[in-house]
This record gives C-alpha cells, structure tokens and sequence, in this order.
C-alpha cells in the first residue's frame, strides 16, 4: 500500500473533524502507517516529528513499550466491565493516585470517555449540587476567548465565535468575563476585577467560574499569570461559586507543574483532566471533586437528587491500564524536573521570532510555546500553509489560524526540538516572501 491508495479509499468514506473536505480536492490526506517515539511515519517512508503530540494527547511518544505492555496484559484479564454496582482493580488504583496527586481536597473521581463530556459532568455537577442545597443557579461564567469542547454544553460556556457561532440557539446560559491581557500580574488583576464586578451584578445567578488554568488552547493559546486563578478563586469562594478548572490541555505537566492549579496554590471544586491522562492511548476523562459537592448528592435513593450521569464506557478498565502506566513514568523516570531542560531550550529558541516583522508575539508557559502572527488575513490562510511548508520539512504543526504553537511528546531530544523550531523558521521566512 502507498499514500496515494489509502487516501483514496478514506476519501470515499470518512468525513474528517475540523476539515473543509474540499481542501482535500488539492491537498492530499497523510495516511500514517505507524508511529514511534516522536515520529509519525507514512506509507510512503516519509517520516514527520509530531509536535503536536496528535491534538496535545501523546506526551511519552509512539508505541510506548511500558504504556503498550501494560495495556496488554490488562488486554488478558479485564477488557470492560460497567462500572454502575461494579468496579475494578485498574480504575481504583488510577482513582487513588488521582486524588494523592491533585492539589488537597479534591477527594472523588466521575469518569467519562473525553474532555467533552466531562466539561458536561462538571456543568451538571455544579448546578445539580447547588439545587440540592436548595440554591439556583443556572449562570455559567467562563473567560473570553476560551475553548472547552465541542458537544452543546461544553461549547456554551466556550468563547470561539468559529465553533459556537452556528449552534447559538441551542446553547445553554452563559456569559463571559474579560480574560487577562497578557501574561502580567497587572492584566491578572484587572481580569480578576471585572469579574468581581459581574459577581457583584449578577453573582446569586452563577453556578460556576469555568477556567483553562494558565493557558486557552484552541482560543489561541493565549496565557496567563497565575494570579488570575489565585484572586478569581478567592471571589468564587466569598460568592459561592464553584470554580471549575479545565486542565484537559493543560494537566501533566504541560505547564511545568503536575497540574497548572498548583502554580497558584489553588484547590479548585473541580478538576477536570482528559487528554494526557492515558498517555495519548485511549480515550478517558475524569472529573474530580469535593466531599462537599459528594455530600451533596448522597442520600437515601431520590432520582431528583441523584446524579443520573452515565457513559458505557466510564472507568474502561484498558484505558485505567494506559492512565496507571501513563503515572508511572511520571514517578519512576521523573518528568517534570527532566523537562526543565527542554523548558529552557525552547526559551532559547523563541528568541529568533521576537524581532521579525511578521511576528506580534511570542509566548510561552512550561512545554508550551506560541508564536502569533501579523499582517495576514484569514483568506490567506497562513496557518496552512506552514502547515503544509513543515510537514514537508518533516515536521507536524498545525497552527491555529495566526498562532503557531509548539506541544511535542516529553521524549523529544534537544536535537529533535531544534529541528521543529528550524522547520518553523524556514516555513514563516518562505510564506512571507510568497505573500
């Protein structure tokens, strides 16, 4: 089989997530054959670095052998069992560490299969715990700009006019508040104030502040001081609001802590992670909680009390086996002190972009880094292009319309780093010169 072949079979078939099916028409599909460490490699013996870590999942690289092996002897003993009167041994022990490793007080995990779908168990979670303490509120507050996920209730409370324009009918109550400017602690403050202002104005009505600590993914990646979470999170309490933080993006270690909420010492009501939780294998969501949002809902069987949220594959004890692997290599191999090294070489490396003409901004937070673009309209489609100038490089990036963005695997080598950041170079020069 070649690339050409595969292509066209997947073309008479297969409608592809955020794609124009007609770019397809001119710009062939990659078919991937398999996969190793950081690098992707194609039917046709071209090989690509994936810096993206495959939309921001696969931290420990391709195949793992250590994640793949565990999955497989779990493969042998337990491949899903309902988890509603049942449970097993791979989801309790992915719980407990869970709860050791997350910032104190968060006590109780609720599994779902995606970031989605746990934003909607949060939502859920929040109202439904405030009704049963015979409060309503059915506000939402989250940050202008922001990203939470595709399915109706996590694009409410989302800010992406590109996502949730269409859909706006259908959309469940929210509103938004002013995210921070910049990375400052000034433009931390200011954001935190003209929350305590809609607070004040409208503060009896909100059931939660919904956050992505530190960094908007898909609204830009745009970033933060941790500030905004200290002082937003100290108004939620005096208001009682729950705070809700999305770390799907952002959970292990993509900042530089395990988890962003701790750069601000803060211990949210919820915690939301996903992505990198199974290390890119399969998919799973968690969302972990309080004793008090618990107790809220524990009681002698009332179905208007209860929390009747399910998904037929909560707690798949395969992926349990992935995220306990994932953990793993997080504790034996320790990753967060190694990735300072690679922290402080991109650093290095952004330094080339800040002075050119065509770049605005150049940003950065832990594993993550940005480089925002000027002077392009959207018909120029900017993104693709470099998209398509690296791929032939050898290198995966797929920017966010202006925003070219950096997330490789944690098992990157400086060398391998280099050669993303070269690729990006030589892509942003040539697209320049062309337009």
């Amino acid at each position: 089989m070649n690339n050409a072949e595969i292509s066209e079979r997947d073309l008479n078939v297969l409608w592809h997530p955020c794609t124009q099916m007609k770019d397809h028409e001119t710009i062939p599909l990659i078919p991937i054959a398999r996969g190793e460490g950081v690098y992707l490699h194609d039917f046709d013996g071209n090989r690509y670095i994936d810096a993206i870590s495959s939309w921001w999942v696969n931290i420990f690289g391709h195949c793992n052998p250590y994640i793949g092996q565990k999955v497989k002897e779990q493969l042998d003993t337990l491949e899903h069992v309902i988890l509603a009167g049942f449970t097993h041994e791979a989801v309790v022990k992915l719980s407990e560490r869970l709860v050791r490793l997350a910032p104190d007080g968060l006590t109780r995990c609720f599994y779902a299969d995606n970031g989605s779908s746990a934003i909607e168990v949060a939502l859920k979670m929040s109202y439904h715990s405030h009704r049963n303490n015979g409060i309503e509120r059915p506000l939402f507050v989250s940050l202008s700009d922001s990203y939470h996920g595709e399915t109706l209730g996590a694009l409410s409370v989302g800010d992406v006019a590109l996502y949730k324009e269409t859909y706006e009918p259908l959309l469940i109550r929210s509103v938004q508040t002013p995210s921070p400017a910049d990375q400052s602690a000034e433009a931390a403050l200011e954001a935190a104030q003209a929350f305590e202002q809609l607070l004040m104005q409208r503060g009896g009505e909100i059931s939660a502040l919904i956050v992505e600590p530190l960094i908007q993914g898909a609204g830009g990646m745009r970033m933060y001081h941790p500030r905004f979470l200290s002082e937003t999170k100290r108004l939620c309490e005096i208001y009682g609001v729950h705070f809700i933080a999305d770390e799907i993006l952002v959970g292990f270690g993509r900042t530089g802590s395990m988890f962003a909420c701790e750069q601000a010492g803060i211990t949210p009501d919820f915690l939301i992670l996903s992505k990198a939780l199974t290390g890119g294998y399969l998919p799973l969501s968690v969302v972990l909680t309080t004793e008090a949002v618990y107790g809220s809902f524990y009681c002698e069987y009332d179905p208007v009390r209860s929390f009747l949220h399910s998904h037929s594959y909560t707690g798949n004890a395969l992926a349990c086996a992935a995220a306990n692997a994932t953990l793993d290599i997080f504790e034996t191999e320790n990753i967060i002190e190694k990735n300072r090294v690679l922290i402080a070489l991109i650093a290095d490396e952004l330094k080339y972009f800040e002075p050119m003409e065509r770049v605005k901004e150049v940003r950065q937070c832990g594993m993550i880094a940005a480089i925002e673009l000027k002077g392009f309209e959207p018909s120029q489609r900017i993104g693709l292009k470099i998209h398509r100038h690296c791929l032939g490089n050898g290198v995966l990036v797929r920017p966010l319309g202006s925003v070219i963005y950096v997330m490789t695997p944690y098992v990157i080598t400086p060398e391998e780093m280099k050669q993303v950041f070269r690729a990006i170079k030589e892509a942003l020069e040539a697209v320049s010169i062309d337009i």
